[in-house]
């Protein structure tokens, strides 16, 4: 059968996905099983892989989803806690006095935080904490997650201490023996140099698509979820947005360049937050007080953007808690991921190891070659869980009423993890249908090899892209590495362009995905209980996936094309994105002036 019809029918499953899921608005529970069904008949018939393969890729999908939905319910647990003891309004509290305006709090929350915890932990965590945040602070459910998924780009390549470069771009490129010594004709006679060497053009690459990434959080919340269903609104902030994007990305760029890739999101976040909070405070580039920004009554919502997890009132009588002490289990938590994930706490192979109370797995299941595992001490749930039982003490919380934080944990993680059962063995179907009788490669590298055969040269616009696809139904920017890295690599080899550019184009592509990723915005609503309402919140998300793939697509044209001359097609093309947005701050602002 010829590449393109491969790459046709590896396109089904994403299709049927596209349709049911964000066109005809199908909850997940309902859109993806028939998405699962098109990949496993895809699967057993065209691919030939055998049943008990099919079967057992499933299987594992069960398995990741259970890991996932563990970590979703220790994240509701800790925010049923927080709202039990009170910090939620001492948190909420403590955001009016800096400003009680939303696009200052968003950003503060979801890029900054969001970043630092991405870059200590990663896989899915910052919407796992950040997201339940802004609602327990009066954000709908739909709008904290939509700013929890856009953010999910720039830190991610550098999320969970670098696991996306130092494990899927390494173990994609060391899959080719020939690869060390490439390096080392480059001058890096140690593989961990070489990948240092293509993390600083990954950082390159973030750094200038992150640059308006908090002005699009802010835009696309005002218009979405505001009273005047506004852009204008969000760009009015655009002096903040952008200070809080460089405080981020200007560290953030020199800690990828100067340091190892382990600590570029996680030090950035940080040194943003320090910065921004500060100046926030001192009132540098807040709106002034007539100018505030809310969110209209909670009566005038849309009956979409809430989730099932509703929040108690709080007793205005009763005294707010001291603002430290609010904030203590975050700190904990932040504290916990960054002690066990630094190699210098060598905390890994305790957490990890192979003994039967840190590992369990199922290996070789069904009799194929597909093994599942879960490692429950190093999962954030359970940091997330530990944490929640500290804040009994912190907080000086009754046993009673943790069992009611407990109680609501689990009403609102039944219905809202339901369509996890059908997403993440769709996923692992699709990305484990390689050893077929029919000989064909695993359906994500047809699909890419087809594009490939169709773009030629102008190959760099859509690496990004299927780096996005990879990050799309794999769930991760580290598994998309790990399929695509090497075949990225060759195809740069063979369109005579630097091939290391388009393996960093391939990263931040997955990292791109990850904003519009089924499993990812699955998992997201799950935690503050917005059921069936995943294919709106990608609906608003997939302006700020094309920009960004887009963008840093352009930009890695126009570097690996200019023997030709600045002047190329990349570099014309990402100007004209840098010159829109430009347009619409400038216009926006003068209407909302007028």
């Amino acid at each position: 059968m010829s590449t393109g019809i491969l790459a046709l029918l590896s396109l089904l499953p994403i299709i049927s996905v596209a349709v049911f899921l964000v066109l005809l608005r199908w909850p997940a529970s309902r859109a993806m099983p028939i998405a699962y069904v098109v990949a496993a008949a895809l699967a057993f018939f065209v691919w030939q892989v055998p049943a008990n393969k099919v079967l057992a890729a499933s299987a594992n999908g069960l398995w990741v989803a259970g890991t996932l939905i563990y970590i979703i319910f220790g994240a509701i647990l800790l925010l049923n806690t927080l709202q039990q003891s009170g910090a939620i309004r001492a948190i909420r509290r403590g955001f009016s006095d800096i400003t009680p305006d939303r696009r200052i709090q968003v950003i503060i929350i979801a890029w900054l935080f969001g970043s630092f915890i991405e870059g200590s932990a990663g896989f899915g965590t910052p919407a796992a904490v950040a997201v339940p945040l802004m609602v327990g602070l009066g954000f709908p459910a739909m709008a904290a997650v939509v700013a929890g998924m856009i953010i999910q780009s720039t830190p991610v390549s550098f999320g969970a201490m670098g696991t996306p470069i130092m494990v899927g771009v390494n173990t994609g490129l060391s899959a080719d023996p020939e690869m060390a010594a490439y390096a080392a004709q480059l001058g890096y006679a140690e593989w961990d140099g070489f990948l240092a060497f293509i993390a600083t053009k990954i950082a390159l690459l973030h750094a200038i698509a992150g640059t308006f990434i908090p002005l699009l959080v802010v835009g696309v919340m005002t218009r979405f979820f505001g009273k005047n269903k506004s852009f204008a609104e969000g760009f009015q902030v655009w002096k903040f947005a952008l200070f809080a994007a460089f405080a981020m990305t200007i560290p953030y760029l020199l800690v990828a360049t100067y340091f190892r890739p382990e600590f570029p999101s996680l030090i950035g976040g940080l040194v943003g937050l320090a910065v921004v909070v500060s100046a926030a405070k001192a009132g540098f580039l807040l709106p002034k007080e007539d100018e505030i920004w809310d969110f209209d009554d909670k009566e005038n919502w849309d009956e979409e953007w809430t989730g099932s997890m509703q929040l108690d009132a709080e007793d205005e009588a009763t005294p707010v808690m001291n603002i430290v002490r609010a904030w203590s289990p975050y700190l904990f938590v932040a504290g916990l991921l960054v002690i066990t994930r630094l190699p210098y706490f060598n905390l890994e192979p305790v957490l990890r190891g192979p003994g039967i109370l840190t590992t369990w797995s199922w290996r070789e299941i069904f009799g194929s070659d597909i093994t599942a595992s879960f490692q429950p001490f190093w999962s954030p749930g359970t940091i997330f869980i530990i944490v929640s039982l500290i804040t009994l003490a912190l907080h000086s919380l009754k046993v009673s009423e943790y069992k009611i934080a407990l109680g609501k944990s689990f009403k609102t993680l039944v219905p809202a993890s339901m369509a996890l059962v059908f997403t993440v063995p769709m996923v692992q179907v699709f990305i484990n249908s390689s050893g077929g009788a029919a000989g064909y490669e695993q359906m994500p590298l047809v699909l890419a090899e087809g594009v490939a055969n169709l773009t030629g040269s102008a190959w760099p616009f859509f690496s990004t892209f299927i780096g996005g696809l990879g990050a799309f139904v794999a769930g991760s920017n580290t598994v998309s590495n790990m399929m695509f890295s090497l075949f990225q690599f060759g195809v740069g080899e063979r369109i005579m362009a630097d091939p290391t550019w388009i393996v960093a184009l391939q990263a931040v592509g997955g990292a791109s995905g990850n904003i519009i990723c089924v499993h990812n915005v699955v998992a997201a609503s799950a935690v503050v209980g917005l059921i069936g309402k995943e294919g709106a919140v990608i609906r608003k998300t997939l302006m700020p996936f094309f920009y960004y793939a887009l963008l840093t697509g352009s930009v890695g044209y126009g570097i690996v094309n200019m023997s030709t001359g600045v002047i190329n097609a990349g570099f014309i093309l990402a100007a004209l994105i840098f010159a829109t947005m430009i347009y619409f701050i400038i216009r926006f602002n003068r209407s909302g002036a007028s």
